[in-house]
């Protein structure tokens, strides 16, 4: 099947999916772009969650950020650690928030 995908995943995501130590990624193309797609379609959905938060609780923006962090990581959401701390350096990317320390 030809590759005819026009989404470039970013270095950063990248980087979750090649071990220390290697080159190569430890998932096939098909899964690390699913999970970049979903990555990215979270960091974006929560761009206006985000917004209303901090203005509506009237909290820091690390706060908003941290919030959010804790809701990826729930049980019931489907990021692992890693994944959830790429989608925050989004959000506050996508935001222009300075991103958690």
């Amino acid at each position: 099947m030809p590759f005819d995908n026009q989404i470039e995943i970013p270095q950063s995501f990248m980087a979750m999916y090649v071990p220390p130590g290697h080159s190569r990624p430890n998932a096939t193309h098909d899964v690390v772009l699913a999970r970049y797609e979903q990555c990215e379609d979270m960091a974006c959905i929560l761009t206006e969650h985000a917004q209303t938060l901090a203005f509506r609780e009237d909290l820091s923006e690390a706060e908003v950020l941290r919030r959010c962090r804790q809701g990826l990581v729930a049980e019931a959401a489907n990021f692992t650690d890693i994944e959830a701390d790429w989608v925050i350096r989004r959000l506050a990317e996508l935001l222009a928030w300075p991103p958690l320390e």
